[in-house]
């Protein structure tokens, strides 16, 4: 979702939407910003964000799209646990004061953290975080609810502490403790999920006027460090070009994932800084590998040969970097895969021979919020091998339907963009339709590893297998470019197409 991928269903990863070729465009700008700087600046600012997908509905449990994660995660929600705002992956105690992991993986123990409040003034109790997370445990439903599978029970032995007791040790559990399975609400509350929330974050939902904006107001009660603004304005943009020239014109203060074809409005302008990000934003050409012709590694081969992602990153203005398997730099697994069945027509060509896939028709189905460049570029690539790609960019709401939903597809393109989600390729459920039991024992024994050196070799193992078996094809990892004027401070530049946490924005 920049948010995008859908978290659908049990172990879904989000997917990144994107209004333009590399992602999603949004804009931060001061209130009474109009071709001049903010007169109302530093504790009393407002600041305004652009952003593409709209929910449907705010409950961060039940609703698809990582554009709720983007948003409502540390600003609004916060767990026991939390992840690092600079794309580390670093874990820290939000809510809980210290957590303890035993020798053998099985029992986490937390201690609350004093004084920690939800906005309605409410106490945070242990029951209350006993019922958060035995509820999302409980419901299938729930966003996530899957990752908390290897927990065999969830108590609170005294007032201050929280125990959580392993049927396996799991190695993600953490992790998965920083994102919606790990987040705490109040068992009492009366508060309609839908359209308002009641977390214990620096922010609070002030308003949500569908079609218009999602308004967050500092949360003068917060138990910690106080927002630095007084609100913060949702807006949802799905003009690129028109982002660009508000930036340019003075009217925004801060833009997030800017097109890299439209950079060069915003260079050499004194009052703006660009700055280039690293994300887990992993472009992803996905094989429908459960059926023909997919089912022939051959056919799926000549495919990732045919293509080209340096002439692709170059069309989409170069903010990308080849990936070339499943796991980008910054997770944990990574290795540079980008030689496996690196761009070589002339070998694809010979592969589809051998397959006896001579003609062959495809369909490239992918969302609208995605450039027709990348399509273009992809339809030119495949034909010179002999491959004729018919290309649908369908609305968002058909393609999950059709695409993640009923499996209804030949080819797809998303942005996945949440970190740490190799797991997708061990699950034969999910839409890539992957299945191959030697990754998925590999998959489990990462998770099950209590020492970090074997869990990264078996991830290893387990992405350089789906590489060169082909299970899809790995466009680019999305680099972003965040546009900054003068006087804004506390932007965050990486990875804000999963989280944008807004704890440290301010204006000067």
């Amino acid at each position: 979702m920049s948010p995008l991928l859908p978290r659908l269903g049990r172990r879904a990863a989000r997917v990144a939407l994107a209004s333009t070729a590399v992602a999603v465009v949004s804009a931060l700008a001061l209130t009474g910003c109009s071709g001049s700087s903010n007169e109302q600046g530093g504790a009393d600012a407002t600041v305004r964000i652009g952003l593409v997908l709209e929910p449907t509905s705010l409950d961060i449990r039940t609703q698809s799209g990582a554009a709720l994660d983007q948003v409502l995660i540390d600003n609004v929600y916060q767990g026991l646990v939390g992840r690092a705002a600079d794309g580390s992956g670093a874990i820290h105690d939000v809510l809980a004061s210290k957590h303890e992991v035993s020798a053998d993986g099985l029992t986490y123990t937390f201690t609350l953290r004093d004084g920690t409040t939800f906005q309605d003034g409410k106490p945070v109790t242990a029951a209350d975080v006993v019922w958060s997370l035995q509820q999302v445990k409980d419901n299938a439903s729930y966003v996530d609810s899957a990752q908390l599978a290897n927990v065999r029970s969830i108590a609170s032995p005294s007032s201050d502490q929280v125990v959580l007791t392993l049927s396996k040790p799991d190695s993600d559990l953490l992790w998965n403790l920083t994102g919606r399975a790990g987040l705490v609400l109040e068992q009492a509350a009366k508060n309609d999920l839908s359209d308002s929330a009641n977390g214990t974050g620096p922010y609070e939902v002030s308003s949500w006027k569908q079609g218009d904006a999602l308004v967050f107001a500092r949360n003068a009660d917060y138990w910690g460090t106080k927002a630095k603004v007084a609100k913060v304005e949702f807006r949802y943009i799905t003009d690129g070009s028109a982002a660009v020239n508000a930036m340019a014109a003075g009217d925004l203060d801060v833009q997030t994932s800017v097109d890299g074809t439209l950079k060069s409005q915003l260079e050499g302008n004194a009052d703006i800084s660009l700055h280039t990000g690293k994300t887990t934003d992993k472009y992803t050409l996905a094989f429908n590998d459960r059926k023909a012709p997919f089912t022939d590694v051959k056919v799926r081969k000549a495919i990732r040969q045919a293509i080209d992602p340096k002439a692709l990153i170059k069309a989409i203005g170069g903010t990308g970097v080849p990936q070339g398997g499943p796991i980008p730099e910054l997770d944990p697994g990574y290795q540079d895969l980008t030689d496996v069945d690196a761009y070589d027509p002339a070998a694809a060509k010979q592969l589809l021979a051998e397959a006896g896939a001579k003609d062959l028709k495809l369909t490239l189905t992918y969302p609208n919020i995605y450039a027709a460049t990348i399509g273009d570029v992809l339809k030119s690539q495949l034909a010179d091998v002999g491959i004729t790609l018919s290309v649908q960019r369908v609305d968002f709401a058909t393609w999950l339907s059709q695409v993640f939903e009923k499996h209804d597809f030949d080819l797809s393109m998303v942005n996945h963009v949440e970190s740490r989600d190799f797991g997708n390729w061990a699950n034969p459920d999910y839409y890539f339709g992957y299945d191959n039991p030697e990754v998925q024992a590999l998959y489990a024994q990462s998770v099950a590893a209590t020492d970090q050196a074997d869990k990264t070799k078996a991830l290893e193992q387990a992405a350089r297998i789906v590489s060169e078996d082909a299970a899809g094809e790995w466009l680019y990892t999305a680099t972003s470019i965040t546009a900054v004027r003068k006087g804004v401070t506390g932007v965050p530049f990486d990875g804000t197409n999963s989280r944008l946490d807004l704890a440290q924005l301010a204006v000067r």
